[in-house]
């Protein structure tokens, strides 16, 4: 967060852990974004609120590409599923960017479905990859090369990890 200490609008729970530390570590960022957004909305000024917006939809495409890869990667039988989960939230959220450009004041609506869909999709849709997941990346995470397919995931779809 920024700034100031504020009350979080989201709390993270221990039972939206999935048990993979790169995915939970992704989730816990977008739940801190949220409350960038709370703090950003509750400090009145609109280009912090637009600036936060745009970083939280950046961050959640990459973090749903990184996703969609990792179970690609798995061979989880519902990987197309997922994406399509992902692509209509995803539209979800684009139109309510384009609402904020043109001037409309969609933070509530923006903040409450963020946290209702995120929380609901980790405790549903995401619990049921773990397995495949968590046996895929035991054998990928053996790999402590450079150039590992984990360590070349991370850097394609966050630039900085």
């Amino acid at each position: 967060m920024t700034g100031k200490h504020t009350v979080a609008y989201l709390s993270w729970s221990d039972d939206l852990n999935t048990g993979i530390a790169v995915i939970d570590g992704q989730h816990r960022r977008i739940v801190d974004m949220i409350n960038e957004l709370y703090a950003a909305q509750h400090g009145g000024a609109r280009q912090g609120v637009a600036v936060v917006i745009e970083e939280l939809v950046d961050y959640t495409s990459s973090h749903f590409a990184f996703e969609e890869a990792m179970l690609e990667e798995a061979g989880y039988v519902f990987t197309k599923a997922h994406k399509r989960v992902h692509e209509l939230f995803i539209r979800r959220v684009e139109d309510y960017r384009v609402r904020f450009r043109q001037g409309e004041d969609v933070c509530d609506e923006l903040r409450s479905l963020l946290g209702r869909w995120l929380f609901g999709h980790i405790r549903n849709d995401d619990q049921n990859y773990v397995a495949a997941v968590t046996e895929n990346l035991r054998r990928l995470t053996a790999d402590k090369a450079e150039d590992s397919w984990l360590n070349r995931a991370k850097r394609r779809f966050f630039r900085a990890a």
